[in-house]
């Protein structure tokens, strides 16, 4: 697992000169990278949402796309639209903007629901439907799609469906006073992502994806993760809990993360990290419970708390019997 350590300190590394102080959310984005899931970044303007997937792309010197999304959006805006050509007698795919490699859907919530189904196929499908053709889409392939929060006029929420289709959801924050001083520094010239090399390619990206795969899970981890998600189905304060897509979700991400930290199997430290980044965002908080004012991620955390966590060797798995 030391490949892909090191490519995660790189990408983390490149990162960092551009989103001053955020190694947590940073190192998400990049567990979502390796497992070739998508991300939903929740959070007030101004923070570095874009800035963050614009610095991905040039990291990884992959294409980026940026999809603004307005109530008057339509689907073909986002998939492409097929358009006849008359000196050829024939009709011609003009690609949409979906059709990339890092995708930035910006203000997803803004987009109708209509719209928003757009997204679907192209997120679990890797591929796009445009009058009866199907075109393939390039990999690696991931949407970081950002909401604001506050703003909830003129927006409509994401439906269930496209929720369990990001495999994180992540919150950048307001830096600390030091960081945001050294934001002032770094951008008084001009801005760091100026300056910004790729450290990685594509190709890397798609090989450290299939590494990870490889990180052993032992039976007792697996049996944690799977209570984990099933709890989030039998709590009171939970009116929707996590769909199975969750528990692979969560699975998938505990490898990344333990090969970001050079190991090649899962501890149950790696699954509590991500836990919360992985749940909270598919679960249904009960009316009740909003009454009692309480959050997603904090019911999420209670669960992982009063959850046992596995004991015994979940380092290998065990050595089979040698036949006589």
């Amino acid at each position: 697992m030391a490949d892909i350590q090191s490519f995660g300190e790189r990408l983390i590394g490149n990162l960092e000169k551009v989103i001053v102080g955020k190694r947590d959310a940073i190192e998400l984005i990049v567990i979502g990278l390796l497992c070739q899931g998508h991300v939903l970044i929740e959070d007030v303007p101004g923070v570095g949402k874009t800035m963050l997937a614009r610095s991905l792309a040039r990291s990884l010197d992959c294409t980026f796309n940026r999809i603004q999304f307005t109530p008057d959006m339509l689907p073909s805006d986002v998939t492409g639209i097929s358009i006849y050509n008359q000196q050829k007698g024939k009709f011609e795919f003009r690609a949409g903007p979906i059709i990339g490699q890092i995708i930035l859907a910006d203000e997803i919530n803004r987009a109708t629901p209509k719209t928003q189904a757009a997204l679907l196929e192209a997120m679990e499908e890797r591929q796009v439907t445009v009058d009866g053709t199907t075109h393939i889409l390039p990999r690696p392939f991931m949407v970081l799609a950002t909401q604001n929060p506050i703003e909830y006029e003129g927006t409509f929420p994401l439906p269930e469906a496209q929720l369990d289709r990001f495999l994180l959801r992540v919150r950048l924050g307001y830096p600390d006073f030091i960081d945001e001083i050294k934001i002032l520094d770094d951008q008084r010239l001009k801005h760091p992502i100026e300056a910004l090399k790729s450290v990685a390619k594509a190709r890397d990206v798609l090989q450290a994806a299939e590494d990870i795969k490889t990180v052993f899970v032992s039976p007792a981890v697996k049996r944690y993760v799977t209570d984990l998600t099933r709890r989030t189905r039998q709590s009171g304060d939970i009116y929707l809990g996590a769909s199975p897509r969750g528990t692979l979700a969560l699975s998938r991400a505990s490898q990344a993360r333990a090969a970001l930290q050079g190991r090649d199997h899962v501890l149950p430290d790696d699954v509590k990290d991500v836990a919360v980044s992985v749940l909270a965002h598919r679960i249904i908080v009960s009316p009740a419970a909003r009454v009692r004012e309480l959050s997603a991620d904090r019911i999420v955390q209670e669960i992982v708390q009063t959850t046992p966590v596995p004991g015994g060797d979940v380092r290998q798995a065990p050595a089979e019997k040698k036949s006589k």
